[in-house]
């Protein structure tokens, strides 16, 4: 009894005392958060500014720009929406969207998976060939892109503007996803082909459905880079404004409402290109975020 007395005693010093947090610790993280809530008001503030301001009347936000509006003007979501085309200029988008990302996702989606997968001669020099492809900026090649779709008469046509898009989009969207198939699990894959599964039917039927985090989130971005678009579709989509993409279309709607003095519209115009977006992220914000870190979580 006097040896379990005596253990139990000697039991609590045997313990090895935690240590305390460092201070150099403690100062970094009130740094980073305070980075991070300062990061938080330049974004928030100028945004929940352009949506307070959509409902005031442009008097309002002469006299008053930092002021809550007297009354919801929802008329300026109507001049905008009808007198500033801004549907149209929607609809051509979202018209041109669907095609390239489609485009961009299954084309990005194959080369990934094949410089991912399989070992061939030139691999790597096609792999780091599209990396550097998102080092390129893309004014330098306007004059280039300009005379070739001239060439082959797809200038100031949405089939042109699809193809560019894709171009435009494919270097990020393969090194993105080139590193997420890397992660995907071999042993899936090889019980595939031992059950007699094809490339074509591994790739579609097994490696896509498992590669759905990657896919959601790289898509996300491909549709924010592209709806955001001013310059390619400036330069080659022409200068019909009942063409114009969402971007342009704000431009414009920029240039009519402050000659007409309508400032409302505007701030409305904004906001509802702002919308889809907004929508589409809080939506698939989980899939952005498991496709992100599923390469640090192997």
């Amino acid at each position: 009894m006097a040896t379990d007395t005596e253990t139990a005693q000697d039991a609590p010093a045997s313990r090895t005392p935690q240590r305390a947090p460092r201070p150099e610790g403690n100062v970094l993280n009130v740094f980073s958060q305070g980075f991070l809530w300062l990061w938080a008001l330049m974004v928030i503030v100028p945004v929940a500014w352009i949506v307070v301001s959509s409902f005031k009347t442009t008097r309002e936000i002469a006299s008053d720009p930092l002021g809550l509006p007297e009354a919801l003007h929802w008329a300026n979501y109507v001049n905008a929406w009808t007198n500033g085309n801004i549907g149209g200029y929607f609809l051509n988008t979202v018209q041109v969207l669907v095609f390239s990302v489609t485009g961009t996702m299954l084309l990005g989606a194959m080369a990934a998976y094949v410089l991912a997968r399989y070992e061939f001669p030139g691999n790597r020099i096609i792999y780091f060939g599209f990396a550097a492809g998102m080092m390129f900026p893309v004014f330098l090649a306007l004059f280039p892109l300009f005379k070739t779709l001239q060439n082959v008469a797809l200038l100031n046509t949405y089939t042109g503007l699809v193809i560019v898009y894709i171009a435009y989009s494919l270097p990020f969207t393969v090194f993105f996803l080139t590193a997420f198939f890397r992660t995907l699990p071999t042993g899936v894959a090889e019980a595939a082909v031992v059950d007699g599964a094809g490339h074509y039917r591994l790739f579609f039927q097994v490696m896509l459905p498992m590669a759905k985090p990657g896919l959601v989130a790289i898509t996300i971005f491909n549709v924010i880079g592209q709806w955001n678009q001013f310059l390619l579709p400036l330069v080659l989509l022409g200068r019909n404004p009942e063409d114009a993409m969402i971007s342009q279309g704000l431009a414009n709607l920029a240039l009519r409402q402050g000659y007409e003095g309508d400032s409302g519209a505007l701030f409305a115009g904004t906001v509802l290109a702002m919308i889809p977006i907004f929508i589409a992220y809080v939506l698939f914000q989980r899939q952005i975020q498991a496709g992100l870190t599923a390469g640090a979580i192997k």
